[in-house]
């Protein structure tokens, strides 16, 4: 089984980047289940319905999210959609769920979406949150895929080490800068710190490079804007054994528009 994973979707040009090279992907490649990361999809920050829906036509399976996941009022109306899930870490009360068990190609197999707490807003523990959710989750399925969203290299990797052998892949997102560390950690779990992200490169992660420079220089509030050129997708494809849950190999993808 081969699933790619994409890391955050910025506003609409990462939207198209996922349009025209996910299914060339699918293709190409072989892909049996698309997970995405659509935090920042909805004008560079939150997530809509209409959105939503674009990124499932596009060919997309699940979509993870984080920290900006509250940010558009309108995505209340479909946290609860099984595909679209939301930091499992949150308080309880809140709607939607922190993970999810899709049903591919006659195969179950689990989403789980995390947030760091390092240099981040002061949530629950992801790691005793994982902890508890895994039991009742490998009843259903040894297919188990993590989105850890978070800003410190260290938190992401301790988790990886922590989740080895736990779950098929462990994958960071939320820096938007692709790392080069894929690998299988020693109990099989695939990992990499960090996917990249899919959208404007000629940008300061995602945003118009202009206005970012001016608030560094500045330290006054600026208004972002999402950047428009040298579109690229990137994210990572895994193979995993169906009977065993291990992932067999894992590949970095920078796929320009």
């Amino acid at each position: 089984m081969k699933i790619l994973m994409i890391g955050d979707i910025v506003g609409s040009p990462g939207r198209q980047a996922i349009k025209e090279i996910v299914p060339r992907l699918k293709n190409s490649e072989g892909i049996d289940v698309v997970i995405a990361n659509a935090e920042n999809s909805a004008g560079g920050s939150g997530l809509t319905p209409k959105v939503a829906q674009e990124l499932f036509d596009s060919g997309c399976d699940c979509l993870t999210t984080g920290d900006h996941i509250w940010k558009r009022p309108e995505v209340l109306k479909i946290i609860e959609d099984p595909r679209i899930v939301r930091p499992a870490n949150l308080a309880p009360c809140l709607p939607g769920g922190g993970y999810t068990v899709l049903n591919k190609n006659n195969l179950d197999m689990a989403v789980i979406n995390l947030q760091g707490r390092v240099f981040m807003q002061a949530i629950d523990c992801p790691f005793r949150t994982v902890r508890d959710i895994l039991p009742n989750l490998k009843k259903k399925t040894n297919l188990i895929f993590v989105d850890m969203h978070a800003e410190a290299t260290s938190e992401k990797v301790a988790m990886g080490h922590f989740l080895d052998g736990e779950v098929s892949a462990v994958v960071g997102t939320h820096t938007h800068i692709q790392t080069a560390d894929e690998k299988i950690l020693p109990a099989g779990t695939a990992y990499i710190t960090e996917l990249g992200m899919t959208g404007p490169y000629d940008s300061v992660i995602g945003q118009d490079k202009a206005k970012i420079i001016e608030r560094f220089l500045t330290g006054m509030p600026v208004r972002f804007e999402v950047a428009t050129n040298d579109i690229q997708l990137c994210g990572v494809i895994i193979e995993v054994d169906v009977k065993s849950g291990k992932a067999l190999s894992i590949k970095r993808v920078q796929e320009k528009l």
